[in-house]
């Protein structure tokens, strides 16, 4: 796979115009974290500095080709004083795959603070590397990720909260040492906050096959963080029918700061067996 600063690198070939590259992929359609990430950092690209990233909301609209690089048009929505907005549609073959708004603020304000308290969790050291015990076909799958290690708490080690309907905690992170650029590090969150999330909706229905897509993706930066340490992603489905599922993500550093916020639908539908992502699943 290649490094994340390579497939976060956009290239400007005009005014708000950016493209994306393209990299070897097993999958059928290009990995939703990949398009989001390329999205956010073309957004960027056309916002001063003083703003840092602290929310987007993205649509998959149709399946990427992984084969063919995605141009993005940003349009620049409002420039305030103390925050600013843009749009930014990702295109193949003059056809929209991905539309996304994220939103910019300055980093002087300064306000109350308060946040949730971090679920307990088995430290990260002490969980298999799931790629240790993978079938063939499972490692071929996360051959995709592995400069990113994923490790999932299992069922029966997770602490659960009374009412919700299923829940998951995974800890993950970047192998490698990444540089001090707190940007860099808020385009990798986008692109691994796509990991995983889906498959807390399959916990509580582990014989099902069913044909998984994100279909919509909502995140909040709220602390700086470091995608190269550990980060706890705590996950719940509070509903799914009608062939979706609604997701939620709350991300914590190991210091126990809680560093983001992710809520997602995606597509669960039944009767399609031996999709990638029921592969994967069975990964976890």
């Amino acid at each position: 796979m290649a490094h994340i600063e390579e497939i976060l690198a956009v290239e400007r070939i005009d005014n708000d115009i950016y493209r994306g590259g393209s990299f070897p992929s097993h999958l059928r359609r290009t990995f939703g974290g990949q398009v989001a990430g390329q999205a956010l950092v073309s957004a960027t690209r056309t916002v001063d500095p003083a703003f840092a990233v602290h929310s987007l909301h993205g649509y998959f609209l149709r399946p990427g080709k992984p084969d063919k690089p995605a141009v993005y048009l940003v349009d620049r929505i409002r420039d305030g004083r103390s925050f600013v907005t843009r749009r930014v549609t990702g295109v193949q073959d003059g056809e929209a795959i991905f539309s996304m708004s994220a939103s910019f603020h300055v980093t002087t304000d300064h306000g109350i603070e308060h946040q949730d308290r971090m679920p307990p969790a088995p430290d990260p050291d002490t969980l298999p590397d799931r790629a240790e015990s993978a079938t063939d076909t499972q490692r071929m799958l996360l051959a995709e990720w592995d400069t990113f290690d994923i490790r999932i708490v299992d069922q029966s080690d997770t602490v659960k909260i009374p009412g919700l309907a299923a829940q998951q905690r995974v800890w993950f992170r970047y192998r490698t040492p990444l540089p001090d650029d707190h940007l860099l590090h808020v385009c990798t969150l986008a692109y691994m906050s796509d990991m995983t999330l889906l498959g807390s909706s399959a916990v509580v229905h582990p014989d099902e096959e069913t044909q998984n897509a994100s279909l919509d993706h909502a995140m909040w930066f709220l602390r700086p963080f470091r995608t190269d340490d550990w980060l706890l992603y705590d996950q719940t489905s509070p509903s799914a029918g009608g062939g979706r599922s609604l997701t939620q993500g709350r991300i914590f550093d190991r210091s126990g700061r809680m560093v983001a916020a992710v809520t997602q639908e995606g597509l669960t539908r039944s009767g399609v067996p031996g999709s990638a992502a029921s592969i994967m699943r069975q990964a976890e």
